[in-house]
């Protein structure tokens, strides 16, 4: 999802702003910067595949900078069954931000929020978030945002994994590999350009880094990982969870 590399203890980001809009609502011009964002990043993909792909989601989260759109996030919110009981599924679907801007937080403060948000309108039904991973960056954010998630590097997490197979199976068919856990399309839908993909030999330090490379080596033509957590304060790293329930309470000042 988000190719950040860490939550940041300081959220006053004047220069950046963030805007939450329904897919349905964005002008053409929107459309136009977030496929040359998309496509300056990502190869295997077109004009086409990146329409149809944002036409199946629900809303965008914008990232710009001094007015200049440099990354978005968009995603997908249904209902489904998981052992009888109703939940809801957050599905992250596109995600790019522009090199120049990989240190920011803006982006991921604001996802965070708007998560509460979605939350907290249906707050007795549990809530997973669904997100295929391309790059090692996003991977890593799963270990800087939740405390459990599927695949660990250490902990096996054996509900997690059932509910993402459901999940992964219904929505991607033949294409999604139950047992390495990794939708492989017979063309590729999208994957990082070269110069992006590969990871810095400080970056190969961290578990979750090697684990991503070990888990999807296709990931450089196409393949992508079936990951997913629990949406709730109580899974959540410290940062995040205060993020979190300012949005679910209201309550600016909530920690």
């Amino acid at each position: 999802m988000m190719p950040v590399s860490a939550l940041a203890q300081n959220d006053s980001l004047p220069q950046y702003t963030t805007r939450i809009r329904p897919v349905m609502q964005l002008a053409e011009a929107e459309v136009t910067a977030m496929m040359a964002l998309y496509l300056a990043h990502y190869a295997g993909s077109s004009p086409e595949i990146f329409r149809t792909d944002l036409g199946e989601k629900d809303e965008v989260l914008l990232l710009s900078f001094a007015g200049e759109l440099v990354g978005f996030t968009t995603l997908k919110v249904y209902d489904a069954v998981w052992r009888g009981r109703n939940i809801r599924v957050l599905y992250s679907g596109d995600t790019v931000v522009a090199r120049a801007h990989w240190g920011q937080q803006a982006l991921a403060f604001a996802w965070i929020g708007h998560i509460g948000e979605i939350r907290w309108q249906a707050p007795e039904t549990p809530l997973y978030w669904f997100l295929l991973v391309k790059g090692h960056r996003t991977f890593k954010y799963l270990s800087v945002f939740a405390n459990d998630f599927f695949p660990h590097w250490q902990v096996p997490q054996p509900e997690l994994q059932a509910l993402a197979r459901q999940l992964a199976a219904a929505r991607y068919g033949s294409c999604f590999d139950t047992v390495r856990g990794i939708v492989h399309f017979p063309v590729s839908q999208g994957h990082l350009r070269a110069e992006l993909a590969e990871a810095t030999p400080e970056e190969l330090n961290k578990p979750a880094v090697r684990f991503f490379f070990e888990r999807n080596p296709g990931f450089r033509h196409g393949d992508e990982l079936v990951c997913l957590c629990e949406v709730e304060v109580g899974n959540m790293k410290p940062l995040a969870a205060r993020i979190f329930r300012r949005a679910l309470t209201g309550d600016e000042h909530a920690r």
